[in-house]
């Protein structure tokens, strides 16, 4: 099982390294790239088009501003792409959550919040959970173990009151 995440721009890196620490606790391999949709289309295109020649299952696509990187690996690639818009100066980042989001038909792209890094790596994990079923009995605890903590601060807030 491996993951592709591309950063637009290396200042990316601050988001997507959370991206990593997700994938790194639920053993998922990844491959890390800095690809601009922009400065570097050939090479966008050939990552997203040798992708799955190169055992990547899912993508994911980390970029601000204009934000069109997710949108031209789908364009190159059968495999699911997840949008990551990454705040930039401007706007806040919903310049990029509105690029990531606004695909056109047949150009489909999941996409998370702004710094939504975490989300995406765990959408990842889920999408690579339909293949390999040891990711999903992983999720599947991830997730008892963040109701675990829920009831554990509720509990310990009614005990306070």
């Amino acid at each position: 099982m491996k993951a592709g995440i591309v950063m637009g721009s290396k200042s990316d890196y601050k988001v997507v390294e959370r991206a990593e620490q997700v994938l790194d606790g639920f053993g998922v391999e990844y491959v890390t790239r800095v690809i601009s949709a922009h400065r570097t289309p050939a090479v966008a295109e050939a990552f997203a088009s040798g992708a799955e020649d190169d055992g990547i299952e899912v993508i994911i696509a980390a970029a601000g501003k204009a934000a069109h990187l997710a949108g031209v690996l789908a364009a190159y690639t059968p495999l699911p792409v997840i949008g990551l818009p990454v705040k930039s100066s401007t706007l806040d980042g919903l310049d990029s959550l509105l690029s990531i989001v606004q695909m056109p038909k047949g150009v489909p792209v999941a996409t998370v919040a702004i710094d939504g890094a975490e989300n995406a790596a765990l959408l990842a994990v889920q999408i690579l959970s339909v293949k390999y079923e040891e990711l999903r009995e992983q999720m599947r605890t991830f997730k008892e173990n963040m109701e675990r903590e829920v009831l554990l601060a509720d509990a310990e807030f009614q005990e306070g009151i």
